[in-house]
């Protein structure tokens, strides 16, 4: 033990102030009770003012003993209470360590490890906020993963392609935090960028922006081969910066060209108005992508309006479609203006079919159309051409006919189809036809010229009531 050490009882050990404390409390008063006994009472059985005074001074070193353990067990217990704090969840809690004793230490030490918990709850934390953070990114993913299987799953079954770059400009919008995505399109002819679509925040302004070619900002998109990026790490020339904030009002933009026979056709963006944002390479990766994508829309649908202009027959019905048709219905025009000899052209219009196709459904409508074929080619001959030009309407072209044999041949289809479905039970399943008809030349001298008084017949004979031809 140090020479130089505290004297004092306050800086003494836990153990040895319950020594003093057992000592004070028990026996130097019994020491003091059996010399009082032995010299004063016994002897006399009288009390003196010495032996009174005796007796009160052991009674004080007995309470100083008492108090003094009474302050060592005040002590364990405030310990003991602050334990239990901390083992119910109050890991903030501090506790004092003064004086220096076993109690100090023991306080001590739980600070230093309830000091180890928050330090071990932070760490915790800051791997829940990581783990969240991953689960995030995650779920993104996978819904950008379920997007691409999306527009892979409309591509493969010829969807329109309005409906595909939709879900292309909505899938788009999950990235990056975005508020927009837009696409936009050369014009042909002046080769001006114009919005053909837009989602999110503002989109119906998007809407119309035009890039003229005179603009900078046009340049950029066009003689990029790669993405033109605008955010808090990358910065346009301080004209582009303006000209695109002005048009788009968005302050960040993660633009990509979209390539059809390595010729850009549009561009994929995505914007947002975040301060001190920054794209990552999955988000241009991602968006890559989704441009790929629409680019392969685009083709099919090229490929399939080629395929449609190259095809003559309706797949349903068999009949000639309408492309076949207006070129034949012109070529017979030219005809018949070299040999002086009448055309006529008949186009009949189911009537009610469309409340037909609500009420009994898709199957029974392609089976009435299918009857409908017949009847009509079944009511010409073999140098008349007989086409389905829309879903309830037929064309016919009659080479050297007039219009009164024209108005004849419609007026026995008519009856065919009335008669076709005249067994039918339901009121509503007995189809009947409306028609008009024109003629070359006095109805005009182009294909577009008879095709359009027919329709305008058309309407007429529906007006008046259905199931009737009009000249």
């Amino acid at each position: 033990m140090p020479k130089d050490k505290n004297i004092s009882l306050a800086a003494q050990g836990l153990k040895y102030k319950l020594k003093v404390s057992f000592y004070l409390m028990s026996i130097l008063p019994l020491l003091v009770c059996i010399y009082l006994v032995a010299n004063y009472i016994l002897p006399y059985l009288g009390f003196q003012l010495d032996i009174v005074l005796s007796i009160l001074i052991s009674i004080f070193i007995s309470i100083i003993g008492f108090l003094l353990i009474k302050e060592v067990f005040d002590r364990i217990l405030s310990v003991s209470n602050e334990a239990k704090l901390i083992a119910a969840g109050d890991i903030n809690r501090k506790l004092e360590i003064t004086p220096a004793d076993e109690v100090s230490e023991l306080a001590d030490s739980l600070n230093k490890l309830t000091q180890g918990i928050r330090s071990n709850m932070n760490e915790l934390k800051s791997y829940n906020e990581r783990t969240n953070e991953i689960n995030l990114k995650i779920q993104r993913h996978v819904l950008t993963l379920s997007g691409l299987l999306q527009i892979s799953s409309l591509i493969s079954q010829d969807a329109k392609l309005e409906d595909i770059l939709q879900l292309i400009l909505e899938k788009s919008k999950f990235l990056a935090d975005s508020d927009l995505s837009y696409l936009l399109y050369i014009e042909e002819g002046n080769e001006a960028f114009y919005m053909k679509a837009a989602d999110g925040i503002n989109s119906e302004r998007v809407l119309k922006i035009k890039i003229e070619r005179k603009e900078s900002i046009f340049n950029k998109f066009l003689q990029t081969s790669g993405p033109v990026i605008l955010d808090n790490e990358n910065m346009l020339p301080e004209n582009l910066n303006a000209d695109f904030r002005k048009k788009f009002n968005l302050k960040n933009t993660l633009a990509l060209p979209i390539f059809l026979r390595r010729k850009i056709i549009g561009i994929l963006g995505i914007g947002n108005s975040r301060e001190l944002f920054s794209y990552k390479k999955a988000d241009i990766e991602l968006l890559d992508i989704l441009a790929k994508q629409l680019a392969i829309a685009e083709e099919n649908d090229r490929l399939l309006h080629r395929l449609e202009k190259l095809e003559i027959k309706d797949g349903l019905t068999g009949l000639y479609n309408e492309v076949f048709i207006r070129n034949r219905l012109q070529e017979e025009i030219k005809r018949a203006i070299v040999s002086q000899r009448p055309c006529a052209f008949i186009l009949l219009g189911i009537d009610n079919f469309g409340g037909f196709r609500n009420k009994f459904g898709s199957l029974q409508a392609e089976n009435a159309l299918k009857k409908i074929a017949y009847s009509i080619r079944d009511s010409v001959t073999e140098i008349d051409r007989v086409a389905r030009i829309a879903d309830d309407e037929f064309a016919v072209v009659l080479p050297e006919k007039n219009k009164r044999k024209a108005q004849k041949i419609a007026n026995d289809i008519r009856k065919k189809i009335e008669y076709a479905f005249s067994s039918e039970q339901e009121a509503d399943r007995k189809l009947t036809a409306s028609g008009g008809v024109s003629e070359n030349p006095l109805d005009g001298i182009e294909a577009e010229e008879l095709i359009s008084k027919a329709k305008e017949l058309l309407s007429l004979a529906k007006k008046e009531g259905k199931n009737r031809i009009v000249i």
